[in-house]
């Protein structure tokens, strides 16, 4: 099987502080990786790990300091027309959308920047909207439209020209449970299965990458610490239990840390509830301690006794959990043609 994507020793920095104070930020680490033809690979990670960086940086919308991409086989800095045309991107689904025209009219427009004129641009836009249930809204504004719909439009303008690879970066973000299960679906059987597609995704939804994704690297402060099947990396930490701690409050983390029986423990929050993480050999030797140690700090809203998931294989790894976001690093926003409504 042919190489889609290589990846060798790819790094990039971005300048930080005011304007007297330099620095800079490594926001993508000597990253290496290759992705085959017609692979569904997932880049999985927390907010701020570097993989929209990472994911500019293939797509040429962002120039690398070190290191060498190529889409097969051929340099994306030495060959950058032909690279566009064998990529679609889509980065969230609002932020390349001009929300003032209609849906119809974001495709018409950007068919003509990919050269698609006459009855072949309007075949190709009807085939999308179909395709994607947008028929019934294509001449409403985008503005108008539901998070989820933009996001359908978004990998429309994607599709346009019927690119060989997609470049999908955290495309259920912000997006309800049933259209998150649509995009998915679609992600998965229509475009992978049906359509053969040489897929790089992104996320930090732990379910997500493990439905979809053959392949997935984990990618930590910058760097891919390790590639595996998702059934690999639960494999690399047997015969391990999971307790998790739902709580109102705020604990000192390190006198978890220091009980005996724990490995790994990860801290997050969510809608003002806290969740404590603990990766143990044996559970039910360490709850009641464990429940004795945090009453003292907090209020338990509910504790359960899990078999490890891959958000659990990223703590035991990297010792972060995915909803941790690093603050020492931002992710460039490079904005795009959006209008605010």
């Amino acid at each position: 099987m042919a190489v889609a994507i290589e990846v060798r020793n790819l790094t990039k920095k971005f300048k930080k502080g005011k304007r007297f104070r330099k620095g800079e930020v490594i926001a993508v680490d000597s990253v290496s990786f290759q992705i085959q033809e017609g692979e569904l690979f997932g880049l999985l990670g927390p907010n701020g790990a570097g993989k929209t960086t990472l994911v500019r940086c293939l797509a040429n919308l962002l120039i690398a300091n070190e290191g060498e991409i190529e889409i097969f086989g051929k340099s994306v800095s030495k060959d950058p027309l032909f690279i566009r045309h064998q990529l679609g991107l889509t980065t969230g689904g609002e932020r390349t959308l001009y929300w003032k025209l209609s849906g119809r009219d974001n495709l018409s427009f950007f068919a003509a920047l990919y050269g698609l004129y006459g009855k072949e641009k309007e075949k190709r836009i009807d085939y999308l909207m179909d395709l994607l249930g947008l028929k019934d809204v294509e001449n409403e504004r985008v503005e108008r439209y539901s998070s989820g719909m933009r996001q359908k439009i978004s990998l429309a303008r994607a599709l346009l020209h019927d690119p060989k690879i997609l470049l999908l970066d955290e495309p259920t973000l912000g997006l309800d449970p049933q259209f998150s299960r649509f995009i998915r679906g679609f992600i998965k059987d229509e475009l992978n299965h049906k359509g053969g597609k040489t897929i790089l995704l992104t996320t930090h939804y732990m379910d997500e990458a493990d439905e979809l994704c053959v392949r997935i690297g984990f990618i930590n402060r910058g760097k891919i610490v390790e590639v595996n099947t998702p059934s690999g990396f639960k494999r690399e930490i047997p015969h391990k239990e999971v307790l998790e701690v739902r709580y109102l409050g705020t604990i000192n983390p390190t006198s978890v840390e220091r009980m005996s029986g724990i490995e790994k423990t990860s801290i997050s929050s969510k809608d003002g509830v806290s969740h404590l993480k603990v990766i143990t050999p044996r559970g039910e030797d360490i709850l009641a301690d464990l429940i004795e140690l945090l009453r003292k700090e907090v209020k338990i809203l509910s504790i359960d006794l899990k078999e490890p998931t891959l958000e659990d294989v990223f703590i035991y790894i990297t010792g972060r959990g995915l909803g941790e976001q690093y603050e020492e690093r931002s992710e460039d926003n490079m904005g795009g043609v959006q209008e605010e409504p």
